[in-house]
């Protein structure tokens, strides 16, 4: 079964801690006065471990320098600042630039949540190279993830299964399946993560990222959130509002929601993006080769997962392509228009009984190499929003609820509706409704949306400008497809994020870049 949790991306929610964050800032300094005089040894980095999601060590950057690698102690419990710790993985980039220009350490985090940052940083090393002239580029693996205590449930062989799951019950006999196997993974988590599941919450990742401004040697917390990130980054936001320096937030959460109304956001978004592509494929000069209208495109796709859902056909040997791996397949390749060629070709083979494409982008969701190891993207997410979010939805509620999502989606609807079970047997109970990003004092934070951002959909960053209150959250949206806005490489985009960045220079509220 996949994840719907995971293609919400970060539009989930996350705990709201209701102590003042100057309260909280010099508790936690004070108790943990050893924790934050503690030194890195920063070293060239090994190859990613499995939980990171594998491969080989960093390329050096283009200038030659090495990426390099730390660990950074944190407590497990920050309830308990003295008692056990854990270690936080790091990765940097040191500032290509003159010395006497460096502002400090940029701390990224890519969203997920349940992302590497020590795997993910390096392949964008390019992308960030203006900002490298004035910062190390630093990222990490929250805790819970990868190589930070990472939460380990089920193995790849039970994984495997796992998400060959059907994941749009249509009769009592599926329902029960659907919830055996969440049962089973949740148990599992439960089994090899105990200890871990009631401390990765958004707080005590927030929380972390302080001690590392702290440790880094930074006065102010300079900070790129991307997705679940600028969740990340608001939680912190309202806990240290006085020690947030320059900061951006692409791809942004809506922090208003529930899961439930994030879900169903994104069954809207990844409608939207849907559309999009079918209306781009037909539109070109050349025939468009799986449909002949933007609707014909839609039905023929709707066609071929209401086949699968009975009659699944070969992927990668020996695992068929059923309709839920489709499904994911096809919303993986909706986060970005790079990946719509991949999508339209992979529909095609499909069509030709052939789905080895649509499993590959599938996979790639799910964080499966090609040697069939997964990383620990799908522990870690479920984990960290179920820790988040308070509620926990009964099959019979999803049932009622399932026309709204109908609507907002034929094709994602159900497949998202049923996610919303991912948390029903969770060990730990959730944390809150929605996050509290309410940062009075704060520096002003860059928020930038996509109209065409199928899994933060644009709406949400003006409720983020909102709820981080007056004259914190300055909106810039972007004209444009695709998940974020950066990473589009939008001469217009890039140069106000820079602007803000590397020289302080704030740009007018309402900017649109198209």
């Amino acid at each position: 079964m996949p994840t719907p949790s995971r293609l919400r991306a970060a539009a989930v929610t996350a705990t709201a801690l209701l102590l003042s964050s100057m309260v909280a800032g010099c508790g936690d300094d004070a108790q943990n006065e050893d924790l934050t005089a503690q030194k890195l040894s920063w070293k060239d980095c090994p190859a990613p471990s499995q939980a990171e999601g594998g491969g080989s060590a960093p390329s050096p950057l283009p200038d030659g320098d090495q990426w390099q690698c730390a660990t950074m102690k944190a407590p497990l419990d920050w309830d308990d600042p003295k008692g056990d710790t854990i270690d936080i993985a790091l990765i940097r980039a040191r500032a290509s630039g003159d010395e006497s220009r460096r502002i400090g350490s940029l701390v990224f985090n890519f969203g997920g949540p349940g992302g590497s940052g020590v795997s993910t940083l390096p392949a964008f090393g390019e992308e960030y190279a203006a900002l490298r002239t004035r910062y190390d580029l630093v990222s990490f693996d929250p805790r819970g993830v990868g190589r930070s205590a990472g939460v380990r449930c089920e193995n790849d062989q039970q994984l495997d299964a796992y998400f060959q799951q059907d994941g749009t019950p249509d009769d009592a006999v599926e329902r029960t399946a659907l919830l055996d196997s969440t049962k089973d993974f949740n148990s599992a988590c439960e089994k090899h993560a105990k200890k871990m599941l009631p401390n990765v919450r958004t707080t005590d990742a927030a929380r972390d990222m302080d001690l590392m401004r702290q440790v880094l040697g930074d006065d102010r917390l300079y900070y790129f959130g991307i997705s679940y990130g600028t969740e990340l980054g608001g939680v912190y936001a309202h806990l240290f509002p006085r020690n947030v320096g320059r900061a951006v937030f692409d791809a942004v959460v809506d922090p208003t929601q529930t899961s439930e109304q994030g879900s169903l956001g994104q069954a809207k978004g990844f409608q939207l993006a849907l559309d999009n592509f079918a209306e781009d494929c037909t539109s070109k000069t050349e025939d468009c080769p799986v449909g002949d209208t933007a609707q014909d495109v839609k039905d023929r796709i709707a066609g071929l997962l209401e086949s699968l859902d009975g009659k699944p056909i070969p992927g990668i040997f020996p695992r068929e392509l059923t309709q839920s791996a489709a499904t994911n397949g096809i919303a993986q390749a909706l986060y970005s228009k790079d990946f719509w060629e991949y999508l339209t070709e992979g529909l095609e083979q499909a069509y030709a009984g052939d789905g080895k494409i649509l499993m590959l982008l599938s996979d790639l969701m799910n964080g499966r190499n090609e040697n069939g190891e997964y990383s620990n993207i799908t522990a870690a997410n479920i984990s960290i929003n179920c820790a988040d979010d308070k509620p926990r939805y009964s099959t019979a509620y999803v049932q009622r609820r399932l026309p709204a999502f109908r609507a907002a989606s034929s094709l994602f609807g159900d497949f998202l509706a049923w996610g919303m079970v991912s948390c029903t047997d969770w060990p730990v109970p959730g944390a809150d409704d929605h996050p509290d990003v309410s940062a009075p004092g704060s520096a002003p934070i860059l928020v930038v949306g996509n109209t065409g951002d199928p899994a933060t959909p644009y709406e949400g960053a003006r409720k983020m400008v909102d709820a981080l209150g007056r004259g914190v959250g300055v909106e810039l949206t972007y004209k444009g497809q695709g998940h974020g806005a950066y990473g589009s490489k939008n001469k217009c985009v890039q140069t106000a994020v820079n602007g803000y960045l590397l020289d302080g220079k704030v740009p007018a509220a309402g900017t649109v870049c198209s």
